[in-house]
């Protein structure tokens, strides 16, 4: 079967040169790269389209958590300050960024075993628009997650008590967070050999940390070993600064840990070492297994 190749493409060699992506590329070659890159984000999407049972588990625990800890728990876990609800949401906020997140490792990995990526190779694209594309349409999902998580905490009574400018530096926070969380797991999804055993790795990493931590109740109530470990957790970092960003923090002063009383640069300084380390790997990692 013959591959169309549009205007402006070499039809000469219709494997792409993962080396390209290294050097610098003249404008029309970038605007390639961005067509190539949104073309892939459309594919993604239009797959979760046709997979809406996807889409609804991944907001169905997330809606199960803030109906369980406000309506069931919230009345017997006391924050100083403020009512649990407004305490609970930043860490649902969390929990479902990061774990919308594990998409990307899962879908990575799904696509080499069935070898979509092997498709992928034939066409004369960007490798690393296949990448720009799975986490480009993760981000997406993990917006319509949040959308809906805000809609339940708004039926439970949570509300933002900040300006609506804090209110967006929140928003994007949680997101850049997951964004580069996306590319740590997209590497771990070209380095397992199924998509279950990403699923079931991440799931057994994942669920420590966000438990471990201040997401649903203070580290300050851990016995003090688990008490230190939560304060330096990164999740702990995302929560405390979503909790400042959105006005929902409580009276009691916070641990004298760095990240807790640093938790907004503590998360941006956290994702662009994310993006700066991963994102090379993940191109690296990707021209690897596309060269074999």
């Amino acid at each position: 079967m013959s591959v169309l190749v549009p205007e402006g493409r070499q039809p000469e060699n219709q494997r792409f040169r993962p080396e390209d992506d290294a050097r610098s590329v003249p404008p029309s070659e970038l605007a390639m790269w961005f067509s190539d890159g949104w073309t892939v984000t459309k594919r993604n999407l239009t797959k979760l389209k046709r997979s809406p049972d996807m889409l609804v588990f991944a907001v169905l625990q997330p809606v199960m958590f803030v109906l369980l800890f406000s309506q069931i728990y919230g009345g017997s876990i006391q924050v100083a300050g403020t009512d649990y609800t407004q305490y609970l949401m930043a860490g649902i906020f969390a929990q479902t960024v990061i774990f919308g997140s594990t998409f990307s490792g899962s879908a990575m990995a799904q696509d080499l075993k069935d070898g979509i990526i092997d498709r992928f190779r034939t066409l004369p694209m960007s490798s690393s628009a296949v990448l720009i594309g799975r986490t480009n349409s993760d981000l997406v999902l993990n917006v319509l997650s949040v959308v809906i998580m805000m809609a339940t905490g708004f039926a439970v009574g949570w509300r933002v008590n900040a300006s609506m400018g804090s209110f967006f530096a929140g928003l994007g926070l949680l997101l850049l967070f997951s964004y580069a969380f996306s590319w740590v797991m997209a590497l771990l999804g070209m380095s397992v050999k199924s998509p279950e055993v990403i699923n079931n790795a991440s799931f057994m990493i994942l669920f420590p940390f966000t438990f471990i931590s201040n997401a649903f109740v203070q580290s300050q109530t851990l016995p003090s070993a688990l008490e230190t470990f939560a304060n330096w957790n990164p999740v702990s970092a995302l929560v405390q600064a979503v909790r400042e960003l959105f006005g929902n923090v409580g009276s009691e002063p916070l641990p004298d840990a760095w990240p807790m009383q640093n938790a907004v640069p503590m998360v941006l300084i956290g994702a662009i070492l994310m993006l700066v380390v991963f994102v090379p790997l993940c191109i690296r990692k990707f021209a690897s297994i596309s060269s074999r």
